[in-house]
């Protein structure tokens, strides 16, 4: 450990006198850790990363923490009451700032059979064709690189590359004994696509191993349009899962149709009655308390989204009514459907009344919201539309008291977070991405998906913003995730300007 320490010190001695880089100058570095850089990222996607299946995540952690070491890291696993977070700390000189870097290591869970390739934990190259997407040999990353090109393969946007962007940025300035003016805290999170249900317990106990003076997210896409971005907020998010009950077992649907009631007739119904047709949720109260002024309708507007474009790349052609614009839709809790459940379809069918009906609906927060009050207006509203709350599977009793019986969980992941526009953290960001791309970002006021960052922003008092780096149409949570390399490149560049520029 004490060589360990000694390395650290020597390869960042130079951090406090370096001049900004330009530029070119980030472009060239950048491009001289590609190929390195993409060897890492594909030897990193080869492993499973799903946190749910037992043993997959341990050859992840092993993998970052040793990346972390080699670069001058002290790395320790942080106890958690699921799966280790990973800490790497680098003190470049005690009495400058620290910041703080967010990346998960986690994945989705993947459906192979849904895959155009044969594993989805083996990384694929592949180029565009009129015909989809072809695939190429994975050795062509050792030459020139198409910047269109796409690897394939579960984490490789969401969220391994990002971390193999800021840690090969790190060696570009270390190759250009480029400074580094602040000191630097990681924190890899393990059980991000779980929900994170145990950090904010870890970054309480942790609170002052983590404390810092600012915080990046690395994770999510850019603006659809591809140009560098930053996203001040995310939504937060809470889940529920509602049943309805029929009869007590499937029924034979000639014997008992236009007699016995149908739960899946019930359960579209009931969530039907929740929205109108312009998809605004019109449970009473669901809104209260957003706000959009002026000035934060200036700052929306400026984001330069292209509702066309966006329609077409989509696939269709209204989007809900929630807020005039996709930016102020994003402002305004949500209520979604995430997917719904009862009998069997398909060559399955079968020509019966069910037993119960399933529906799981996500509820994505925004600051405004408090998300116990939000599941007690839906609780409510279910009430009110006639149905009894059963703690469970109905009771032969309540079966023969009630017309309408439901039952309801619910679990709440985390908060939403935001951070003003216009404070230093932002002038910080804006001016090194800038410097990265010989333009300014597109500044996102509030994102649409989700990330656990709520629990360090409430805890350790500090300003978050969320730094973007991979294409829009990734595929992530999905099938068929994929990484341009385009923006592999352009990541990287990002990251080596925020770790060179000078603190606001």
């Amino acid at each position: 450990m004490k060589y360990r320490v000694l390395f650290a010190f020597i390869s960042f001695a130079w951090v406090v006198n370096a001049q900004p880089l330009s530029t070119n100058q980030i472009a060239s570095l950048a491009n001289d850790q590609l190929h390195p850089a993409l060897q890492s990222l594909v030897a990193f996607l080869s492993i499973p990363n799903v946190a749910n299946v037992p043993g997959q995540m341990e050859n992840n952690i092993r993998w970052m923490q040793k990346s972390c070491e080699t670069r001058g890291f002290q790395v320790r696993r942080l106890p958690n009451e699921g799966h280790d977070l990973v800490y790497a700390s680098l003190v470049n000189d005690p009495t400058r700032p620290t910041l703080l870097v967010y990346w998960h290591l986690d994945g989705q869970p993947v459906d192979p059979a849904k895959w155009n390739q044969t594993d989805p934990f083996s990384p694929t190259l592949k180029k565009s064709t009129i015909d989809g997407w072809e695939p190429l040999d994975i050795g062509l990353l050792q030459g020139n690189i198409d910047p269109d090109w796409r690897i394939f393969g579960r984490s490789s946007s969401d969220d391994k590359s990002p971390g193999v962007m800021f840690l090969y940025a790190m060696d570009a300035l270390r190759a250009a004994n480029t400074a580094i003016p602040f000191n630097l805290k990681i924190i890899m999170d393990p059980e991000e696509e779980m929900g994170s249900p145990h950090l904010a317990a870890a970054v309480s106990k942790f609170r002052d191993l983590l404390a810092a003076d600012r915080l990046i997210i690395l994770d999510g896409p850019v603006h659809p349009s591809g140009k560098p971005t930053l996203s001040f907020g995310a939504r937060g998010i809470a889940t529920l899962a509602i049943t309805t009950y029929g009869p007590k077992m499937p029924l034979h649907s000639g014997h008992y149709g236009n007699y016995a009631p149908n739960p899946a007739l019930e359960l579209a119904q009931l969530l039907a009655s929740m929205k109108d047709r312009t998809g605004r949720v019109v449970i009473p109260g669901f809104y209260d308390g957003i706000t959009i002024t002026d000035a934060i309708r200036q700052d929306l507007e400026a984001t330069p989204d292209d509702a066309n474009a966006i329609g077409e790349m989509l696939g269709f052609s209204h989007p809900d009514q929630v807020g005039a614009t996709l930016q102020e839709a994003l402002q305004y809790p949500s209520l979604n459907i995430v997917g719904m459940s009862c009998g069997w379809v398909g060559n399955q069918a079968r020509t019966i009344v069910p037993s119960e009906a399933i529906a799981n609906l996500d509820v994505r927060l925004v600051k405004e919201s408090d998300p116990v009050r939000l599941i007690g207006l839906v609780k409510q509203w279910i009430v009110d539309q006639g149905y009894h709350l059963c703690d469970g599977t109905p009771t032969d009793e309540e079966r023969a008291q009630y017309g309408k019986l439901v039952t309801m969980t619910s679990d709440i992941s985390y908060n939403a977070f935001r951070t003003d526009l216009g404070t230093p953290i932002d002038t910080w960001l804006t001016a090194a991405l800038t410097r990265a791309h010989g333009e300014k970002p597109v500044r996102i006021r509030t994102g649409g998906g989700s990330v656990p960052i709520s629990p360090f922003v409430e805890t350790l008092k500090i300003p978050a913003v969320i730094v973007p780096l991979v294409n829009g149409d990734n595929n992530q949570h999905s099938p068929n995730e994929n990484l341009r390399l385009g923006n592999f490149i352009d990541g990287i560049k990002t990251c080596i300007a925020i770790l060179q520029q000078p603190w606001e």
